[in-house]
């Protein structure tokens, strides 16, 4: 058999799948279906890297199994492709970002297709077609009609090199998820979606699905639910009360002093009646200048000044405690307000020791005049809840005290926030809304939609944080839909989380110009069986996407109420030395370049077998070099194989407990051990010294999910036929079991010797083939055999004097 001529092989068979269209999912409804998901790939000018090839590569074995399985499969693929550094790059090379993303598209679809991943390339998706934001765009209003779209002035996160908004998710640790620059604040009217709305939905759904512990886990911290309870607190100096929402109202006796956000509206409702007016003023606009994440940071000095003319009345205690601000309370987070308890609360501890105010110890256990003690414990100084040492019963009876009170009640509340939707970018879906001086705000007529992009030249943001569009006049200009007036266009786009919040459902109907899909297609489609990516978006994204499904549940228009009924996750692929890879480290490794060098199949064999798929695992050069080993070997099988359409009776069992490993394997995303065990089925057949066509062609069939070039070229050159167009291949439970098992032979418990002998051999007869072996029988000579001991299929132990 000639040399393996990976590169001509590989182009034959992509070119074969493609003519015959082999991974296209059929509108035969009738038959069994799979759905597979992956995170469709933002088209960035740099292409693919080796961590898309791993993140596809999962469910690109379980797709190419379940065909031959029987399965209708949908695995498809499109790209999420609005955005900034599209935007950045078009701005900088002085070219329209439509050719940028038509450009960077193609080279992600010849980089995917010549690693030969079975996507079904008839269904490809792109945000930025008007086909597809069309819908978006629907949605959108959709949204708006039920009251999910709202606007509000408030200070937003803003980055000045991309001259953008950006909620909280895309600028954690006060940096730009984009340019990494710092984030600062900036008042801006903002278009929110009310995603609180759907918080307990949100955390509800969880227990219907298959997520990683992990991905779950990850999901209710972000929504972050928490009970407790909201207490009006008395302005002494007015009819005002400010509220606040804690989840330990047990502490109560322990508040000394309160903290209101800087912003506060109570400060501007009686700043006449505040003495030190100009002092809260002026550390409101150095506050102004911080990034959200500056201002919440534990660990840093601690700043506020006291309100002057302002004071709040202890509602338990009756006693009278002071207000401050400082800017670790927002008005973004909660109510604006917080009680301090500076005993059992290290931040308000240090805020106390260093303005001077009381510390009432409520929490017996720890000593207060060294530090805050925020352990459990017997309650003190607390009125009608002394001595009550257990966490539950305390908060019950607090919250019993406030209602009667009439100061408070049971709340809850979640950590997360509205979405923050919009972008003063060009380069994202305009939100097809129009401002009339006379009717408000007015949606877009749905027959008018898409409401396109205008063709522009000068796409560069403001430098007062207003969009591009705001520029263009054919635009901005239009006449009100309700009324026929002249009025303004909504000159903001959405940021690029929209497209990827319901691109699962246009997969199922991807040509439909009447509706996002048809819910014939929805209703066999739905929900996505298997749904693999990052763990990097399980929560933004995620979180965003079931949002939009539920919502869109609510309505009738989707026949689930959760959109992915299983969701995995894969590691990353560091660099060879151990780091992240990265440009700047010079670690990057490119998959243009090892295919090139060892082939796609290679590629493929390496990133599954490089360690578990979940985690992340260093690229290592001399390991890939082992996969094209294996591949050699498979290749060169050819040479040995007999006529025989049945196993051999030397490997029959070997063949059989394999097909089992690979197969559960499979479904595990155990691909290493799957990919391990194939490997150790080789060297037997190279042991035996020949293979029969049944043998060549079941390993062909295990395979293929992992290389599917090499093991098409086998099958096709043994067998004359496709590969892709066979079943997959089944084993017999029987055969699984081992004739033989390795047991240790013990002196006094210590390990002399190992030796094989068959599977439930009994004691006597054990102990005879104990003694033949050389070394044991050595160790026993001379001795006193005190006691012989026996654990079936596992050990022969002797004690000896």
């Amino acid at each position: 058999m000639k040399k393996y001529d990976f590169a001509a092989i590989e182009a034959k068979w992509q070119k074969i799948w493609e003519e015959k269209k082999c991974f296209e999912a059929s509108n035969d409804y009738s038959k069994p279906k799979f759905y597979a998901l992956v995170e469709f790939p933002y088209p960035s000018g740099h292409g693919m890297h080796v961590g898309h090839i791993k993140a596809y590569s999962g469910l690109e074995v379980v797709s190419r199994k379940r065909r031959m399985e029987g399965y209708n499969v949908l695995f498809p693929i499109g790209f999420d492709a609005y955005g900034l550094p599209t935007e950045n790059t078009a701005i900088k090379d002085n070219i329209h970002p439509r050719i940028v993303t038509d450009r960077n598209i193609e080279k992600f679809t010849n980089q995917l297709k010549t690693v030969g991943f079975s996507f079904d390339w008839s269904r490809v998706v792109d945000t930025t077609e008007e086909g597809y934001y069309k819908w978006t765009q629907w949605i959108f209003l959709r949204m708006f009609e039920n009251g999910l779209v709202f606007r509000d002035k408030t200070s937003v996160n803003y980055c000045p090199s991309c001259k953008v908004v950006l909620s909280n998710e895309d600028s954690q640790g006060g940096k730009c998820d984009v340019c990494h620059s710092d984030i600062i604040q900036k008042t801006k009217e903002v278009w929110y979606l009310r995603i609180t709305e759907y918080a307990d939905k949100l955390l509800q759904g969880l227990e219907e699905v298959d997520y990683l512990p992990n991905v779950k886990l990850q999901q209710e911290n972000w929504i972050g639910k928490s009970t407790g309870a909201f207490v009006n607190f008395s302005i002494k100096e007015n009819d005002e009360k400010l509220r606040i929402y804690t989840t330990r109202p047990d502490t109560l006796y322990g508040v000394t002093f309160m903290v209101i956000a800087p912003e506060h509206p109570v400060i501007q409702k009686y700043r006449d009646s505040i003495s030190n007016i100009a002092e809260l003023d002026a550390y409101r606009d150095e506050c102004a200048k911080k990034s959200e994440f500056e201002r919440t940071q534990l660990v840093k000095d601690k700043t506020g000044v006291k309100i002057e003319g302002l004071t709040a009345v202890n509602p338990v205690t009756g006693k009278e405690i002071p207000i401050y601000i400082s800017d670790y309370v927002m008005m973004g987070y909660g109510t604006g307000a917080i009680m301090a308890v500076p005993a059992h609360d290290t931040r308000d501890y240090d805020f106390a020791k260093k303005f001077g105010i009381d510390i009432i110890e409520v929490i017996k256990g720890g000593d207060i005049t060294k530090k805050a003690y925020t352990g459990e414990g017997e309650l003190v100084n607390s009125g009608e809840l002394n001595g009550i040492s257990n966490k539950k019963d305390a908060i019950a009876k607090a919250l019993e005290i406030l209602e009667k009170l009439g100061c408070g009640e049971k709340g809850v509340q979640f950590k997360m926030k509205d979405w923050a939707f919009n972008r003063q970018r060009y380069w994202g879906e305009p939100i097809p809304i129009v401002h009339c001086e006379h009717c408000g705000m007015v949606p877009v007529p749905y027959e008018e939609l898409p409401l396109r992009l205008p063709e522009v030249e000068n796409f560069e943001p403001g430098t007062d944080g207003e969009s591009p569009l705001a520029k263009i006049d054919s635009f901005v200009n239009c006449k009100c839909p309700k009324c026929g007036r002249d009025a303004k266009r909504e000159t903001d786009t959405m940021p690029q989380w929209a497209g990827s919040s319901w691109y699962f459902l246009r997969y199922c109907d991807p040509k439909n110009d009447n509706e996002f899909a048809s819910q014939e297609a929805l209703r066999y489609w739905m929900p996505v069986d298997w749904y693999n990516g990052g763990m990097e978006h399980v929560t933004r994204h995620m979180i965003y996407s079931r949002f939009w499904h539920k919502f869109l549940y609510d309505l009738g228009l989707v026949p689930t109420s959760e959109p992915y009924a299983k969701r995995t996750a894969q590691g990353l692929i560091l660099g060879p030395d151990g780091e992240k890879m990265s440009k700047s480290r010079g670690n990057v490794i490119d998959p243009n370049d090892v295919v090139k060098e060892y082939g796609a199949d290679v590629l493929r064999l390496y990133v599954l077998f490089m360690g578990d798929y979940e985690k992340a695992a260093p690229w290592s050069d001399s390991s890939i070099k082992g996969c094209k080993r294996f591949a050699d070997r498979v290749w060169a099988l050819q040479d040995m194989v007999t006529d025989s359409e049945d196993y051999s009776d030397r490997l029959r069992s070997s063949f059989h407990r394999t097909i089992k490993k690979v197969t559960e394997d499979i479904e595990a995303m155990k691909f290493n051990t799957a990919i391990a065990a194939m490997m150790a089925l080789i060297n037997e057949i190279y042991s035996a010294g020949s293979i029969t066509k049944g043998e060549i062609g079941a390993l062909a069939i295990m395979l293929y999910p992992f290389a599917p070039h090499i093991s098409e070229e086998i099958y096709s050159n043994v067998f004359g036929k496709m590969l892709s167009e066979q079943s997959w291949i089944t084993y017999d439970e029987s055969l699984c079991t081992d004739d033989s098992v390795e047991i240790v032979l013990q002196i006094n418990g210590k390990l002399k010797s190992k030796i094989m002998i068959p599977v439930g051999t009994e004691k006597e007869e054990a102990f005879e083939l104990a003694l033949k072996d050389t070394k044991f029988a050595e160790a026993v000579e001379g001795k006193n055999i005190v006691k012989q001991i026996y654990v079936q299929n596992k050990l022969v132990n002797f004690v000896v004097k």
